[in-house]
Formats: C-alpha cells, structure tokens, sequence
C-alpha cells in the first residue's frame, strides 16, 4: 500500500502548535471552518462509491484507468476492508446527481469522483444534505467548498511552489506571459496569488492570443517590459501542446538578458521529451512529482493489466488510499472534513499530499531545471508537510 498518513517528529509537532497559538491569538476574529462527513463504524466494511463517465464516448479510456487505479487500491489493502460500488455518470451533471443519491441509498460514506467539475458540483449538492463528502477528480478550485473536495493537481499549488523557490533565490521582480484563454486567466491568477504570498511583485502581465501572430508579437512586449520594470523572473503558464515551444524557440532571440532574467513555468516542460530541446527553456525552472513514487505505481499498474496507467489514473489509487489510511486510524470521524484535512497529509502515487480547509489539495513537488536538453532536480520534493 502506497499511501498512509504522514508522521513527523515530536519536535516539528511542537514547533507546529507553538505557531498555530500565536497565529491564532493574533487573528480575531476566526472564521469557523464548516464540517461534512458522515462518522463510520470502523469495525464494518466502509461503503464507497466511485462515480465515473464511462460510457461517456470521449473519456471511456480515462475512465477505465480511474477504475483500474481504484480496484488496484482496494486490491492492495492490507488492514481495512472497503465495499467499492460503481456508478456510470455519462459525464452528465444531471446523472452525476442521481448516481450520487442512489449511492448513499445504497450505503455510501464518502464518494471518489465524479471526473468533470460540473459534474462534482452537482454530486456534491445532490448529497450535502446528507452530510456526504465528495473527493472529486477534478482540478478546477472553483468547485471546491462545502463537501466537495478536488484531488486534481491545481495550478495554485504549482505556483505556490515555484514562487517560494524562486524568492529563496532572491528573485523579486516578475512578468507574467501568458494566452488570453481560460486555463492562460487561470494560470495568471495562480501565479499572481503565489507571487504575493512569497513576496514578489508580479510588474507586469503580458497576454497574447492564441495565434503564430498573437504569440509573435507578444514576445517583443514582454521582453520590453522585462527591461523597463527591471524584472528578473518570466513566468509563462503554457505548456506543450500550446504556446511553449513557440515561445522556447523565440524568447532567445529577443535579447533577454539570460544572465539576468530567470525563466520559469507551471507546466511540465519535461512532456514531450522534445521540449526540452528547445533553446529557450535552457536554464528554465519548473515542477515535478516525486519521480520515483510514480515509477513504483506505474510498474504495480502494469504488471496487474498489462498497459500503462492514464495520467489522471493516480488520482483515483491516492483518493481510495487516503480512504483507507484514515479508516485505519480507528477513529468514528475518519472520513468527516476535520479527518480529511488532517495536517500531516499521506504518500500517493506522486508523493506527499493533503486536503486544504478550502477543499483543494496541496501536493509535495520538486523544483527542476533543463539543463543541457536533460531534467535536473535542483529542489527535491518534500517528504513531509512541516506546518
């Protein structure tokens, strides 16, 4: 079994409450935290429902790897049994809710799923009143709250780690580069956030349209602004399959001062391999998973059915061995929001993580670098939260 809740020293323990005391006796007044979840018996079987859009036609292979993923959880229990029931939800709103008050008729405690946001947002109503905690698939924090919680990795935590790293390394003065969409708004708004809480000033953001000419014309105007505002940090938020490898291949040539300024990104750049060939991410900085726990997972997966697991597969092992790491602990109010968001958080599949108090997650990531076309590991993951 992967995953188990996180233990730290007496001393880390100590230090933590000695901190919360001061942070609280400093902050009045306090805003209650509003808690869900149903108290199990221990000693029985725990109910679980696993809500998924399997004969949606776009996602069916997505959704077999999340099933994969989850019987393979259970399958690897050793000290907990779970009753696993699964629910179709077409990747239907509407279907989501039924399938998710059928499953509480049908004696769930706690639901994994569904996959779409929507879809979660409609679960997760259908079945508030009943006091039953949702953790979702998805990465969109605009779901989040109530009884809803999202295991999807959010930009926000990507972000947090990447602009606490760069502050560590005294860069303070940043522009955002990013596409006028959706996930580009979401991105700038993560790194934005990140930027104030590791004090860096976000000095300018720079959005282009998602066009060869948007993009072309973009990079002049940033590095402009690199050099008016005196920046040392370029944030970008595309990956890819988007604006990335246009800009990897422009940026040099613009006239940046590459000595000075430091590239960075909230996306994989290590996905494909080939972009990492690209000349302007030479010397950038981004984040990863913990490599080695998600090797481990990825192996187990593939000896078990003969195929490699999708990429959101993880999501669903770590959801069913949270469960289960939690119920093991013998506590009646394991699997209520005051349980779930436990500090000390688990192990996953992709290292260390938790449940916020907001209801989104944080993820242990480490900070790497491209180096010479290869990924170096400058920054490790964490092993275990401090705080």
């Amino acid at each position: 079994m992967i995953a188990r809740i996180i233990s730290v020293s007496k001393q880390l323990k100590l230090i933590s409450v000695i901190i919360l005391t001061i942070v609280i006796s400093s902050c009045a007044p306090q805003q209650r935290e509003t808690y869900t979840g149903l108290n199990i018996d221990v000693k029985k079987p725990v109910q679980v429902a696993l809500l998924l859009p399997k004969s949606h036609p776009k996602t069916r292979a997505v959704s077999a790897s999340l099933e994969n993923a989850t019987l393979m959880a259970v399958g690897e229990m050793k000290h907990v049994q779970i009753h696993l029931r699964i629910y179709d939800t077409a990747g239907n709103p509407e279907q989501a809710a039924i399938q998710a008050r059928k499953a509480v008729d049908d004696g769930a405690k706690i639901i994994l799923g569904p996959l779409f946001a929507e879809s979660a947002n409609a679960a997760g109503m259908a079945v508030a009143d009943q006091g039953i905690n949702v953790l979702s698939f998805s990465n969109n924090t605009s779901v989040a709250g109530g009884n809803v919680f999202i295991l999807g990795k959010t930009f926000q935590n990507t972000s947090n780690r990447l602009l606490k790293y760069a502050a560590s390394k005294g860069k303070t003065r940043a522009v955002i580069l990013y596409p006028d969409n959706t996930e580009g708004k979401f991105g700038r708004t993560a790194l934005e956030t990140s930027a104030k809480k590791s004090n860096v000033q976000v000095v300018n953001t720079q959005p282009f349209e998602f066009t060869q000419k948007g993009i072309v014309n973009a990079v002049p105007l940033a590095r402009a602004s690199i050099e008016v505002e005196d920046a040392d940090l370029l944030l970008l938020t595309s990956n890819s399959a988007g604006a990335l490898p246009l800009l990897g291949q422009m940026l040099p040539e613009t006239g940046i001062n590459i000595e000075k300024v430091q590239f960075a990104g909230i996306s994989r750049w290590d996905i494909p391999q080939q972009t990492l060939r690209l000349k302007g991410l030479q010397g950038g900085w981004f984040t990863l998973p913990d490599e080695t726990v998600r090797k481990n997972f990825s192996r187990r997966y593939e000896t078990l059915y003969n195929q490699k697991p999708h990429q959101l597969a993880g999501l669903a092992f770590d959801g069913i061995a949270a469960i289960g790491a939690l119920v093991q602990t013998g506590r009646p109010h394991a699997l209520t929001s005051k349980g779930l968001t436990q500090s000390a958080g688990f192990e996953g599949v992709d290292g260390i993580f938790r449940f916020l108090k907001d209801r989104t997650n944080e993820r242990g990531l480490a900070i790497a670098e491209v180096r010479d076309k290869q990924v170096y590991i400058i920054d490790p993951a964490p092993r275990f939260f401090r705080f």
